[in-house]
């Protein structure tokens, strides 16, 4: 029978599986040397898992095995190993490198599992190719902002929602989500959380930690995304249909809006109110005289 059984990242240096059925502690994977912040299991191994900590690594591991790490991912291979898997089948076991120059505190796997999107403090997401263990070297650009002890866990879109090879992959920014395609690195959009933006720290102002985004979820079998902001709010987000598109249209037509047209609409009404303000003193004027 499958055991239920769940990962733990905590300050201690190894990762704890946790069997949901007793509450009990199974054992624990020791190979880090500094606190785990993050974990994240195969989509489609069960046994084998993901972590990354304050050391600056991300390590693999096949819980089946007496000795489970199967070595640790290196930011300087951009070539893989021969024969790697995914799984540390037919590799060597490499326990020099690390994933990132600063703490490692984000892992997520692609729904086939064949990459790994890690984040760390030194404010840059890498895209690792499982099949050989290599840094693919896809560059997302100097927006990334990063610094919290927390778990920051880049979201991947599911693949039905995404170009065949241009997988969508979304980071959770401060005020702000991007949308990167995830093997270009390519910026694509960015998604403002308008609360979030009145509440940003000026320059030189104490960190305002009410204005960060702390994680993402999809929403299964829906075109749906969840983020959830340390100001207590859940939003949820989806793509702009035909209908919101007319409304906001409806919106501006009433409003009006600041386009070339608008500002000249307004500038006519400014100039005819003038013309009838002067008027209507020139006609006050005259009877004034006359009386």
């Amino acid at each position: 029978m499958l055991a239920l059984q769940v990962a733990c990242a905590s300050q201690h240096p190894a990762v704890r599986l946790i069997d949901l059925r007793t509450g009990s502690s199974t054992h624990s994977l020791a190979g880090h040397s500094g606190s785990v912040l993050t974990v994240a299991w195969h989509p489609k191994n069960e046994n084998l898992l993901a972590s990354g900590a304050t050391d600056g690594t991300c390590r693999l591991w096949d819980i089946r095995k007496s000795a489970s790490s199967l070595g640790v991912l290196d930011s300087e291979d951009s070539i893989g190993i021969v024969g790697y898997d995914g799984v540390g089948t037919g590799a060597r076991r490499r326990e020099r490198g690390r994933a990132h120059s600063g703490t490692v505190n984000g892992a997520s796997w692609t729904e086939d599992g064949r990459y790994l999107v890690s984040t760390g403090h030194d404010e840059r997401m890498r895209v690792w190719d499982m099949t050989t263990g290599a840094n693919t070297l896809a560059n997302f650009g100097p927006a990334l902002r990063n610094k919290r002890l927390t778990t920051l866990a880049p979201l991947v879109a599911p693949s039905h929602l995404s170009p065949a090879g241009g997988e969508l992959l979304y980071y959770p920014n401060p005020t702000e989500i991007l949308s990167f395609d995830m093997h270009s690195g390519t910026l694509l959009k960015r998604l403002r959380v308008t609360a979030l933006q009145k509440s940003r720290p000026t320059e030189g102002s104490v960190r305002n930690l009410t204005s960060q985004t702390t994680s993402l979820a999809w929403r299964a079998h829906h075109i749906e995304m969840f983020s959830a902001h340390a100001d207590g709010t859940i939003r949820c987000w989806r793509p702009e249909t035909w209908e919101d598109a007319a409304t906001e249209l409806e919106e501006d037509a009433d409003t009006g809006s600041d386009d070339d047209g608008g500002m000249e609409r307004k500038r006519k009404r400014q100039e005819l109110d003038q013309i009838v303000q002067d008027l209507t003193k020139k006609r006050q004027n005259v009877l004034g005289q006359s009386t």
